[in-house]
C-alpha cells in the first residue's frame, strides 16, 4: 500500500512532496495541477491526481490562504434531530466555540446512514478546518467501527467512544451512566424494593450509558434487574412502555432514559389507575423545559450540557494550538438531580398472592390521615 495516511495507512498525513513521488513529478508540478495552472498535459494532470487520491491527499483551501496555515474555525458533525439532549448540546458547542474565537461550521448526519459520520468529517476538512467536535455520534449496527481517517487535525468526539481511529482524538463524556445510578440511587433511598428502567433505543451510546448506570446501582446493593422496556425517545414510547408496566402490581418506581418518555409513561399509568407518586415513582432524565410544568412535576437528572462544551472545547483549542503539547486534563462534569413531586416513597406493601395494600391508608403516605368515613370515595 503507497505510504500516507489514507484510510487503512500509516497515521502521518500525507504532503504534496507524497504526491509528488510517487506520481513522479516535481512538487512544483503537483502545486501547478491543484492549483488549475496551465501548462500541465493532460497525461501528468491525471498522474497526480490520481496518487493525490491513492495516497487521500486533500488540499487545504482556505489554510492555504493563510501564512499560519490555520482557518480559525472549527467544524461540528451532529446528529440531524430535533431531540432534546443533542439539540442542547449542539447549542452548547456553538456557545463555548463563539467564546474561543473561532468560526463554526456544522455538518448534519441522518439517523440511519453509517457513513454519515465519516462523509461528514470529509466535508469539513474540505473546508480547511482546524478542529472537528463530532458531537453524541450512534452506533449504526458497527458500520463505523474500526474505520481509520486520515485527519492532520485534532477531533473532540463527546458522549461516545470515538467512532474511527486517528492521531489526535480527544473524548469528553457527559457522565450519563453516573447521573443515571444517581436517579436510581434516588429512588432505592426512598425505600422501592427495586427500579424499573425504561431505556432509550440501544444504538445510542447515551441510551446505554443510562442503563449501565442503573444497572450499576442496582448491582451495587444486590438487587437483581427487572425486564428492560425499550422506548425510541418519544412519548409515544413512553406511553406505549407504560401500558405494558402498569400491568405489573409490584412495580412502584421507573427510571426512565430521557423526559419524553417519561411523561409518557406518567400518562399511561394514570389512565391505568396507578398514580405518580402515589402508587409509582418516576424519575427522567434531561430536565427538559417543560418537566418542571406537567402534572406531577417530573424529577429527573439535568444534563450539564454547557459545562461539558466548555471543558471540551477548551481542551480541543489547546490542541490545535499547541500540537506537541500533552492534552489537558479532564474532569467529571456535575450530577444534578432536580428532586420534584414525581417521586415518593413506595406505597405500603401489599399482601401476597392478592396485590392489595395491608393498611387502608391514601397512598404515597405512610403517616397519612386515616380513610374517609360514611361510604365517601377518595378525592383523588
Amino acid at each position: 500500500m503507497a505510504q500516507g495516511s489514507g484510510r487503512g495507512g500509516s497515521s502521518a498525513a500525507p504532503r504534496s512532496v507524497d504526491v509528488a513521488r510517487l506520481a513522479g513529478v516535481s512538487q512544483k508540478t503537483v502545486s501547478r495541477v491543484f492549483n488549475d495552472e496551465p501548462y500541465v498535459s493532460a497525461e501528468v494532470r491525471r498522474r497526480v491526481l490520481e496518487a493525490a487520491g491513492q495516497l487521500g491527499y486533500r488540499l487545504n483551501n482556505a489554510a492555504r490562504a493563510l501564512a499560519s496555515g490555520r482557518t480559525r474555525s472549527i467544524g461540528v458533525v451532529t446528529l440531524g434531530t430535533a431531540l432534546y439532549g443533542p439539540a442542547s448540546l449542539l447549542m452548547g458547542v456553538e456557545r463555548a466555540v463563539r467564546d474561543t474565537g473561532y468560526a463554526l461550521r456544522v455538518v448534519n448526519t441522518m439517523e440511519g446512514d453509517p457513513a454519515g459520520v465519516a462523509g461528514a468529517v470529509d466535508s469539513l476538512l474540505d473546508q480547511g478546518v482546524d478542529g472537528i467536535v463530532i458531537s453524541e455520534p450512534i452506533d449504526e449496527d458497527g458500520h463505523d467501527k474500526d474505520v481509520s481517517i486520515g485527519l492532520d487535525v485534532p477531533v473532540l468526539v463527546v458522549g461516545a467512544p470515538p467512532p474511527f481511529t486517528a492521531p489526535r482524538v480527544l473524548v469528553a463524556g457527559v457522565g450519563a451512566d453516573l447521573m443515571a445510578r444517581t436517579a436510581t440511587e434516588h429512588l432505592l433511598d426512598l425505600g422501592h424494593l427495586t427500579v424499573h428502567h425504561l431505556a432509550g433505543p440501544q444504538r445510542w451510546y447515551a441510551a446505554r450509558d443510562r442503563r449501565e448506570g442503573w444497572r450499576s446501582a442496582l448491582a451495587a446493593q444486590g438487587i437483581d434487574r427487572p425486564p428492560v422496556v425499550e422506548g425510541d425517545w418519544s412519548a409515544a414510547s413512553g406511553y406505549a412502555a407504560g401500558r405494558e408496566l402498569a400491568a405489573d402490581a409490584d412495580m412502584t418506581a421507573v427510571f426512565a432514559a430521557n423526559d419524553d418518555m417519561a411523561i409518557g409513561l406518567i400518562r399511561a399509568l394514570t389512565e391505568a389507575g396507578r398514580r405518580v407518586p402515589h402508587d409509582v415513582s418516576v424519575v427522567g432524565f434531561d430536565d427538559i423545559p417543560v418537566a418542571a410544568y406537567v402534572t406531577p412535576p417530573l424529577t429527573t437528572v439535568r444534563q450539564p450540557f454547557d459545562a461539558v462544551a466548555q471543558q471540551g472545547l477548551k481542551r480541543l483549542v489547546h490542541c490545535i494550538e499547541n500540537p506537541q503539547a500533552d492534552p489537558l486534563p479532564t474532569s467529571d462534569p456535575p450530577v444534578d438531580l432536580v428532586v420534584r413531586a414525581s417521586t415518593a416513597p413506595p406505597p405500603p406493601r401489599t399482601t401476597p398472592g392478592h396485590g392489595r395494600r395491608t393498611d387502608s391508608r391514601p397512598y404515597g403516605d405512610p403517616q397519612g390521615p386515616p380513610p374517609l368515613i360514611g361510604g365517601a370515595s377518595d378525592p383523588h
